[in-house]
């Protein structure tokens, strides 16, 4: 049984089990995650897609940590100005093992 789910403006596949990095958003002090934007799931031979979302149907989720991504650099160089501006930027994101997915009513 597979999920599809909606996080961070992202799609993803999920299974039980899985590990997945995701954009980080705000979970507090808990460790568990209940994803609940269910857009697809897939059984033994049954799947049900959601208009949006599947009513009902959830992912649960244990946080194992927050990471960062790798270091992205935007160089701007304008020739014959003297002007060069660097910037660096590294994405955080949240590292979730996919407890459970639970079906809809």
């Amino acid at each position: 049984m597979f999920a599809v789910i909606e996080t961070g403006g992202k799609q993803y596949k999920v299974k039980s089990g899985d590990e997945v990095l995701v954009e980080r958003f705000d979970v507090g002090k808990n460790k568990e995650v209940k994803l609940d934007k269910v857009l697809l799931l897939s059984g033994d031979s049954h799947i049900e897609v959601g208009r949006p979302y599947v009513k009902g149907a959830y992912c649960e989720a244990e946080l194992i940590a927050e990471v960062k991504g790798p270091k992205v650099i935007s160089f701007k160089y304008i020739r014959r100005e003297k002007s060069a501006t660097k910037i660096g930027h590294r994405q955080k994101y949240l590292k979730l093992k996919i407890k459970n997915i639970h079906k809809g009513a």
